[in-house]
């Protein structure tokens, strides 16, 4: 099975901006989409963005629509999430993932791989 690496993750100040990028190796079979998540300290992880490769479709969690970009550069087989107006809310460890999604963002039970995690964090 192949593998994601997520780069990009770091410290920035409230309204800064960060662009997490999720680097594919090998072979990922069964899949139809990739998706970021990302989960805070004592929650769950939440599905955050997501795209549909086939069509390029892309899916986004409320709370970042507007702020947050998922693309994706096939030649590189590399997914992106651009993170705009960043919040302390925003503060988690985020992760790319791959599987087969039917619709609307992917769901944790829909990702079959999943890459190492990046630390985001939000603070003054």
């Amino acid at each position: 099975q192949g593998q994601l690496v997520e780069s990009g993750g770091g410290s920035v100040q409230p309204g800064g901006s960060l662009r997490l990028s999720c680097a594919a190796s090998g072979l990922i079979y069964g899949i139809n989409s990739m998706g970021w998540f990302r989960q805070a300290p004592g929650k769950e992880r939440e599905g955050v963005a997501s795209l549909y490769i086939g069509n390029g479709v892309t899916y986004y969690a409320d709370s970042v629509k507007g702020r947050f970009t998922i693309s994706r550069d096939a030649a590189k087989r590399t997914v992106y999430l651009q993170m705009n107006s960043l919040k302390p809310e925003d503060t988690a460890m985020y992760y790319c993932a791959a599987g087969r999604g039917y619709g609307g963002l992917l769901r944790t039970d829909e990702a079959n791989v999943w890459g190492q995690g990046t630390r985001v964090t939000v603070s003054s």
